[in-house]
């Protein structure tokens, strides 16, 4: 599944939405469906939705551009689609840009909460701590890169959750998912204009970890100066990462967005 922006608006009022209280400690709640259509399952996710208010949040379009970050920087991850819609919640109809995204477990597995694997599992591993623990299931790429990754566009909610292992109980296999769920990112607590002119794109605000510290910046220092993508980011990725969403967002949150990518990732490079 290619990470791309549906623009005509696709009637979705069909769908039924479940409350996700928001981890943030704001008001709000994110909303998630899904969908089984000709065997195919695919999973929908608002942005930051309050009551009286409706949809407030971007962070199904910090979604996408992350998405696309991920793929310039060759990291494996769930792709997701940003669609104009027209939905429903307890009986009021909304216009809004949403998530889409397929299932990525193969048939026959099941996926289980990293946080949760550790809990069970840490003592028979005698691991250190919990990224000693990911060491220790052969998971020092993945975990560096997503180290890496939400220095970068400084996510927020990388709690045990948002890691997951897939396991297949009857061929007896356990993988670790692909790296996914970055909508509290980047300028995700921004609400206005003002609010994103005078956000500091460098400052490392206290993040929900699972992994190493509640910074992400200090969490850098786990990777001892190793470089973990693929191939480099340039100034001329720029056009691909925000094609199709002016309008969506303004012309200034796409600048201060790439600005906290870039400079973010130079510092990142230095170290």
């Amino acid at each position: 599944m290619e990470a791309n922006v549906i623009l005509e608006k696709q009637d979705l009022t069909y769908l039924k939405w479940s409350h996700v209280r928001s981890s943030s400690g704001t008001a709000g709640s994110f909303l998630k469906s899904e969908s089984n259509l000709h065997g195919k399952k695919n999973y929908y996710k608002l942005s930051n939705y309050v009551k009286g208010d409706g949809i407030v949040g971007h962070e199904c379009v910090n979604e996408i551009i992350v998405d696309r970050l991920l793929t310039v920087l060759g990291v494996e991850h769930l792709s997701y689609s940003l669609i104009n819609a027209e939905i429903e919640i307890d009986g009021k109809r909304y216009c809004t840009y949403l998530c889409s995204s397929e299932d990525f477990k193969e048939r026959g597995e099941s996926k289980i909460a990293m946080d949760t694997y550790y809990r069970e599992n840490k003592e028979r591993i005698n691991a250190q701590d919990e990224y000693d623990f990911c060491k220790r299931l052969g998971l020092s790429d993945y975990i560096d890169t997503m180290i890496a990754v939400d220095y970068i566009i400084g996510n927020r909610d990388r709690h045990g959750a948002n890691i997951e292992l897939l396991r297949n109980s009857r061929k007896k296999t356990l993988r670790v998912a692909p790296l996914f769920d970055h909508g509290i990112s980047l300028l995700s607590f921004c609400r206005n204009e003002k609010e994103i002119e005078n956000f500091d794109v460098m400052e490392d605000k206290t993040s929900n970890n699972f992994i190493g510290s509640r910074s992400c910046l200090d969490n850098l220092k786990l990777l001892n100066g190793r470089k973990v993508f693929a191939r480099d980011l340039t100034q001329d990725d720029r056009e691909y990462i925000f094609a199709d969403l002016d309008g969506i967002i303004s012309e200034l949150h796409i600048n201060r967005i790439w600005e906290m990518i870039y400079e973010r990732y130079k510092l990142y490079e230095s170290l």
